[in-house]
């Protein structure tokens, strides 16, 4: 299913998750060493936007008549170990759910197989001025092979 499909810059799919490995630097924690809670958040949406990247998904349409960007309609996020210092951690992503409006993702990170924090994301193409706007054919297509869960 994903021969042919490579990440242009890092990033591997396994199955219909894509892998993004990531370095823990000294900034991204707190004095004490361990990663600070929002870097998680900011781990999760690089590795979706690898994600679109090595399917040929843009992640902001700016060039376009009405330019649109993909935006998170909601979070959920649970800490269960701390990354901390000089770490390698990999994020999981993989799309769980695909409606007109709408893409569902669930999300791991992971340092040598452990599982460290989980995540589900909403996410969905608004316009700048915030509307709403559904999501194209061509984007539907190349998201398809990778969804695990359910399409409506």
């Amino acid at each position: 299913m994903t021969e042919g499909l490579e990440a242009k810059d890092i990033g591997r799919f396994e199955g219909q998750s894509f892998i993004w490995p990531v370095r823990i630097y000294y900034e991204d924690t707190d004095h004490s060493g361990i990663v600070y809670h929002a870097n998680y958040l900011r781990y999760m949406e690089r590795a979706r936007t690898e994600f679109f990247r090595a399917l040929g998904i843009k992640a902001a349409y700016l060039e376009e008549a009405e330019p649109a960007a993909w935006a998170l309609r909601k979070v959920e996020v649970e800490y269960l170990k701390p990354a901390k210092f000089d770490d390698i951690i990999e994020v999981h992503t993989l799309a769980t759910e695909l409606t007109g409006v709408r893409l569902s993702a669930n999300q791991s990170i992971y340092r040598d197989g452990l599982l460290l924090t989980r995540g589900a994301v909403q996410a969905c193409i608004i316009s700048l001025s915030g509307r709403p706007k559904r999501i194209p054919a061509e984007i539907r297509d190349k998201l398809m092979p990778f969804l695990s869960g359910t399409v409506a």
